[in-house]
């Protein structure tokens, strides 16, 4: 299945439906975007961000636009908020295997792990 990610809106209690995220490659020493997409209304991708011929062993970075999302749910937020961006970098290292990057956040918080 390659590498897929979901979000999950904790303040709210929901999927962050229409949130922005982009994929990068950081092999180099300026990463390389690979794509951006908007989150479905399960707050996936609409298909995996990599399959496993695309997917390569080496680092990647996601880019979750935390407070563009949150402000256009009418939160309010300060100004400058918080979260602006949530950046998780992370390697694969065996591309027979699934990655699954999951995000659970909040404009004050925010938790990841390799899901399944």
């Amino acid at each position: 299945m390659g590498l897929s990610t979901h979000v999950l809106d904790t303040m709210h209690g929901c999927p962050a439906a229409g949130m922005s995220v982009s994929l990068y490659t950081t092999q180099s020493a300026q990463p390389q975007l690979i794509r951006t997409w908007v989150l479905n209304t399960d707050g996936r991708s609409d298909g995996p961000l990599l399959d496993n011929p695309q997917l390569q062993v080496g680092t990647y970075r996601l880019v979750f636009a935390v407070k563009d999302y949150f402000a256009a749910k009418g939160v309010a937020l300060p100004e400058p908020n918080f979260l602006d961006q949530v950046t998780i970098d992370f390697g694969v290292a065996n591309v027979s295997q699934h990655y699954h990057v999951p995000l659970l956040v909040s404009p004050w918080s925010y938790s990841t792990y390799r899901g399944s």
